[in-house]
């Protein structure tokens, strides 16, 4: 039976494929703490042997009437991105999917309420809110490979969903999981708060620290969550959603709430480690917490 071995919600910011120096020079000489974090993460979670997938909950693939998984055998290319293409060009990507798995979720759609279909179209586009992981945590000294032996698949965000319909996603992808052989990595790529400065000032706020997130309060908001995620709170994080919507989080937090869906929802009391500093990206909150799976099993106390 297959299980989830760890699990993290992780920044996927643009400045992470930057060049060091770029990084210091948007902020004030110092670099962001969101590289030094993966590559500490890299060693000690993804360079090892204990897994097969990862699967990458990917809050920039925003699909509509329904839950994508990827289910190409392998996916290849080049990723220039339409959003930042000046600092993200033509990165170059190569590494196996997980086709078993990802029908295996879609499999669980009606069982949960919900729709999920695979695609396996090989012109399927790939977003940045992947690759940009998948650049630091799974390729190997060949940049156009990924690390041996492992899969990648990504699961989009549907625009139409809610609070509700991200956790069946999660439920979904956690029975599938189990139904399979795989040792699973997931991750939660994606924000906190997340509301732009405008343009005319943008980059007067683009240097990591947290005084240049949008709002006061939203980094009160962010930081709140911060520690009870660190503490294995996610009960309070299920019950305050309501409350964090008005800040505007990445995706409506669905990555998050996909992972924590598949963790096990308000029985889930993991803790987690931090591998990055509370971080802005001009106006959004990021961070990155990574999710052990206790000895237990993610549902025990």
């Amino acid at each position: 039976m297959g299980e989830i071995v760890g699990a993290g919600l992780l920044a996927h910011v643009p400045t992470i494929v930057l060049p060091e120096v770029t990084r210091r020079e948007l902020n004030n000489g110092e670099d962001t703490t969101l590289v030094s974090g993966l590559e500490r993460l890299r060693l000690d979670v993804f360079e090892k042997d204990d897994y097969d997938t990862v699967v990458v909950l990917d809050s920039h693939w925003a699909t509509t009437v329904e839950f994508v998984t990827t289910a190409q055998e392998r996916r290849a290319g080049l990723y220039t991105s339409e959003e930042l293409p000046r600092g993200m060009c033509r990165m170059p990507y190569d590494f196996p999917g997980d086709p078993e798995l990802a029908r295996a979720v879609a499999r669980y759609a009606d069982r949960h309420g919900t729709y999920i279909t695979p695609i396996d179209d090989p012109y399927l586009p790939i977003y940045y809110a992947t690759v940009n992981l998948w650049t630091h945590l799974g390729v190997r000294d060949d940049p156009y490979l990924g690390l041996p032996g492992k899969r990648w698949m990504s699961i989009g965000v549907c625009q139409t969903a809610d609070t509700e319909d991200f956790l069946r996603l999660g439920r979904a992808l956690g029975d599938a999981i189990a139904e399979t052989d795989r040792r699973v990595l997931l991750i939660a790529s994606g924000a906190l708060s997340h509301t732009f400065w405008p343009l005319r000032v943008i980059r007067d706020h683009e240097a990591s620290g947290p005084e240049h997130i949008f709002t006061p309060e939203a980094r009160a908001a962010d930081e709140q969550r911060i520690a009870w995620l660190t503490a294995g709170d996610h009960g309070r994080v299920l019950d305050t959603m309501p409350e964090f919507l008005t800040f505007k989080p990445e995706a409506r937090f669905g990555h998050y709430l996909m992972m924590i869906g598949a963790l096990g929802e308000h029985a889930c009391a993991a803790p987690g480690r931090l591998y990055s500093q509370y971080e802005n990206s001009v106006g959004t909150g990021q961070v990155h917490i990574w999710f052990d799976r206790p000895e237990n099993g993610w549902t025990s106390r």
